[in-house]
């Protein structure tokens, strides 16, 4: 199985222009990004920052890092993924959308999706997702009083295929069992692995009523009989931090970033 993995990077953001390129820990945030898809990768997987700027295509120029040169009009990085994949001569299997502002994401998660690939040929998506201990979900419950669409969760089937997925906490908890270690809520990581043929139908999709109503890209895919297989990971102690969207996350990061 051939296997890119593709990182969509914008020099434009309205809360941090110029994110990619800003250091972090000695570094660009971008990259960051590339050694943990390095880390990630094996024989079969080949790497490319997508991006629409010279600045970020310079860098990579200058750090030795493979790119290709997407449209501005991209409007989200699974469109980017996908116009940079159309470039390729040898197209990929799988793809992995490893976006360029999670630095921190752990290497683990993204061969996750890989070796899960390897033996899945009938889900259409492959993304990660953790058990939230009863501890994680009281600090998810509390950080939503004021941040009320921070962290996404998803219920899944026996096998581990999601069902939904939502920025309110599913499934309503009627009882809650408190002696089992780990609660009955997976929060879902914004990580995704598509067969090629599957991306090429989604970017085809015009966005469905439950994606706008709750500003999840993935929820076009369910709308639309698409089948997401969920793979289940574990942080093992690291703290997690989805991305970083502006300075006051890059200040953060430093501190968790070791």
């Amino acid at each position: 199985m051939k296997t890119a993995i593709i990182i969509p990077a914008r020099y434009g953001s309205t809360r941090f222009p110029g994110k990619p390129l800003a250091i972090l820990k000695g570094k660009t945030i971008l990259e960051h990004v590339y050694d943990v898809a390095n880390a990630a990768s094996d024989s079969k997987t080949t790497i490319h920052v997508a991006t629409d700027d010279d600045r970020i295509a310079t860098h990579c120029t200058d750090k030795d890092i493979p790119f290709l040169m997407t449209p501005e009009s991209c409007a989200t990085g699974t469109d980017r993924a996908m116009a940079a994949i159309s470039q390729m001569k040898d197209k990929p299997d799988f793809i992995i959308n490893l976006q360029g502002d999670a630095p921190l994401t752990p290497p683990d998660f993204v061969r996750a999706l890989i070796d899960e690939a390897q033996q899945n040929n009938t889900a259409d998506i492959i993304t990660p997702v953790t058990q939230l201990t009863w501890a994680e979900l009281d600090q998810l419950r509390d950080h939503k009083k004021t941040t009320p669409f921070s962290g996404t969760t998803a219920t899944i089937d026996h096998s581990g295929r999601a069902l939904w997925f939502s920025k309110n906490i599913i499934p309503a908890i009627r009882k809650e069992n408190r002696t089992l270690p780990l609660s009955p809520v997976y929060r879902h990581i914004g990580l995704y692995g598509y067969k090629r043929e599957s991306l090429e139908k989604y970017i085809t999709l015009p966005a469905s009523r439950y994606e706008d109503l709750e500003g999840l890209e993935q929820l076009r895919a369910l709308e639309n009989g698409m089948t997401i297989q969920t793979v289940l990971v574990d942080y093992k102690g690291r703290l997690a931090m989805t991305g970083i969207d502006s300075p006051e996350d890059l200040s953060r990061a430093e501190k968790l970033l070791v």
